[in-house]
């Protein structure tokens, strides 16, 4: 009996034991591994949820130079209001005149209801500008911000008069400050007076924008996006850049110059989903490649431009031959990109360095790389790279150039993709993986097999996509955290990374999962973002050894559903450790930090939540968010060591001073 009850006692005991079971990770503080570049994390930006126009683009105003297919699109109009096509911008040519009305008690005037509303915020000021001349020399309009449904006695809560002085056309400005926040006013024009007056490029831009520059980006937003501390700006898309048609492709010559003179183009993403469909949705190309350039300057990222390769988009014109551009006319499109290159780094007596002096850089923004074609794929992309690869290395060699393996995260298609990237010695591969909760979980080795002299990878879009659950929900981002220790222990093969897509309109959106969401005032980072700054924030200058058993903590057999990674900062004399507990239950780890010595206090970042259907929201931003804190390490027998206890479904970032 007593026999049977000590077995009883030790297996009991084993028990305890093994489920409290130490998990040992080793790393090698002593030897610092592959250089950590510093594109490796980076954002991806393409107009799709009103991501520019009525996104981070600043302008209040939709249809602004009534240039949309419907002229009055986002305007109402009232009284004697006649449309024109004769103005003074030779690619925006329509304005409206206004004329007295036939009776002394009716209006005449306009009304534009923004971008889902025109957000203002109480004390705040607002730059009114607009294009116009006076036929009889002098002209009165009265401009209000309203309130529709206001039950007040006045609908307009701010009004200032403007005199149009000229007959010839002419740019005015007032300023005003709004007394009231106000998600979703109005912008009312009316005539004042008997006198006529035309109105071209109609604008509303908030005095405080980032950099607090006029045609600038919207603060909050940019700000945002900057705090990521990116090391690249990917842009401008995306599909948009092959357009549904070739007449619909981003061409960002159309992106500059005066803004008051750049066409409109229909985006890609007003039809695509008929189940979610903005009739309304075009591209003011306000937010030009100027405008990016200056933005990846402004946050200190590398610009990686994308250019068109002589197609449409493959998904809306399936294998269709003709929907391309034959190969015998492609000159026009390579010269777009050795003009761009011109446009970016030329000195101010080329063509195109002096258009970018001319718009108020001189300096050259030193562009390193370009993309060639996006998420294209198959013999029709690959047959048209090849004389664009030929033509850039010609004449500027160190440029690098970026192609596609398709939209496939393997298989056959990517296969051949990647082939033919190597064929053509194109400098990095733009891979794409929007993929469910397993795929993320099963792929934490995926980069370990690459071909280390081969392209390097730009994992250029990537986000979890829940299976039946396609939103911005807490554990999506956990799974995306733990892959990311692959990227980071393969540096040496991955150099840049980017989650996709970027913004989102709560009240507009066509796509979801998005890493950073906004309404017309205010906005709010998802669990997502906070994943991606945490690495930005803390990838290091060079990979280190971190083992478990002498294998890679990816979640493999053993390892309880432990992720990690660990890198070295030369500059800070650091060595920053992420581990990810993707399990259900809390995990004891001890981290042996080998060639290091003494005790030390380590300083911590957890992102930790209990429901992981939960996002952040406009109404609560702040519900998930990462924590600081701190933990010792203690002085072991050889080297320092780091124990803690993880909790399920946790990110937590470590901190070490060697």
């Amino acid at each position: 009996m007593k026999r049977r009850l000590l077995s009883c006692a030790i297996a009991v005991a084993s028990a305890m034991v093994a489920g409290a079971q130490t998990n040992v990770m080793d790393i090698n503080t002593k030897k610092a591994g592959a250089k950590i570049q510093d594109t490796m994390y980076g954002l991806f930006f393409e107009d799709i949820n009103y991501a520019a126009d009525g996104g981070l683009y600043g302008e209040l105003v939709k249809n602004r130079s009534f240039e949309f297919p419907q002229n009055y699109m986002g305007w109402q109009v009232f009284g004697n209001v006649t449309l024109k096509n004769d103005g003074p911008f030779e690619r925006c040519p329509h304005y409206v005149e206004l004329k007295a009305p036939n009776h002394g008690d009716r209006r005449t005037g306009l009304q534009n209801e923004g971008y889902f509303g025109i957000g203002v915020v109480k004390g705040e000021d607002y730059r009114f500008s607009v294009w116009a001349k006076a036929p009889k020399g002098k002209a009165t309009i009265r401009v209000q911000l309203i309130d529709q449904y206001s039950m007040g006695e006045h609908q307009e809560f701010v009004e200032k008069t403007l005199d149009i002085t000229s007959t010839d056309w002419k740019k005015y400005e007032i300023v005003m400050k709004a007394p009231i926040t106000h998600k979703k006013a109005n912008l009312r024009i009316f005539l004042k007076g008997g006198n006529p007056v035309s109105l071209e490029h109609v604008s509303l831009f908030p005095v405080n924008t980032f950099k607090n520059r006029q045609n600038g980006l919207r603060r909050d937003v940019a700000q945002a996006l900057a705090d990521v501390k990116p090391g690249l700006l990917r842009f401008p898309g995306g599909c948009i850049v092959e357009g549904t048609d070739l007449e619909t492709r981003y061409q960002w010559k159309n992106t500059i110059g005066p803004v008051e003179n750049r066409p409109l183009n229909q985006n890609r993403w007003e039809h695509t989903f008929d189940y979610r469909y903005y009739p309304d949705y075009y591209q003011s190309y306000g937010l030009g490649f100027f405008e990016f350039f200056q933005f990846s300057e402004d946050i200190g990222a590398e610009p990686l431009p994308v250019l068109n390769v002589g197609m449409a988009c493959q998904f809306q014109n399936w294998n269709k031959e003709s929907a391309h551009v034959p190969m015998d006319q492609l000159d026009p499109y390579i010269q777009d990109c050795l003009d761009l290159i011109e446009f970016a780094n030329g000195d101010v007596n080329t063509t195109w360095g002096k258009k970018r002096a001319e718009m108020g850089h001189p300096e050259p923004f030193n562009m390193k790389y370009i993309g060639v074609g996006n998420e294209q794929w198959d013999t029709l992309y690959y047959k048209r790279l090849t004389p664009f690869v030929k033509a850039i290395r010609a004449k500027y060699p160190d440029i690098k150039i970026v192609g596609t393996s398709g939209p496939d995260s393997e298989g056959k298609m990517f296969e051949l993709g990647w082939q033919d990237m190597k064929k053509q010695k194109a400098d990095l591969v733009d891979e794409h993986f929007y993929r469910p909760e397993s795929w993320f979980l099963n792929s934490g080795l995926r980069y370990e097999s690459y071909n280390r002299k081969g392209p390097k990878v730009f994992a250029g879009e990537y986000a979890c996509h829940g299976k039946g659950k396609k939103w911005n929900h807490y554990e999506a981002s956990i799974l995306e955290a733990a892959f990311m220790t692959d990227m980071e222990r393969n540096a040496d093969v991955v150099y840049m990374t980017a989650y996709a897509p970027l913004l989102a309109h709560v009240d507009g959106w066509q796509w979801r999962p998005d890493l950073v969401w906004f309404d017309n005032t205010e906005m709010f980072k998802t669990c997502s973002y906070y994943v991606q700054q945490m690495y930005a924030q803390n990838k290091g200058t060079n990979v280190l050894s971190l083992t478990m058993n002498k294998k890679p903590v990816a979640g493999q057999e053993g390892q309880n559903g432990l992720f990690a990674s660990a890198v070295l900062d030369a500059n800070a004399n650091t060595v920053i450790v992420k581990v990810i507990n993707t399990g259900k239950t809390a995990q004891d780890i001890s981290l042996n930090l080998v060639g290091m010595k003494g005790e030390k206090t380590v300083k911590t970042i957890t992102l930790n939540h209990s429901g992981m259907d939960d996002e952040n929201s406009i109404e609560a931003p702040d519900k998930i968010a990462p924590v600081q804190g701190s933990v010792k390490c203690e002085a072991g027998k050889k080297n320092t060591v780091l124990n803690d206890v993880i909790q399920p479904m946790t990110f937590r970032l470590y901190t070490i001073e060697k």
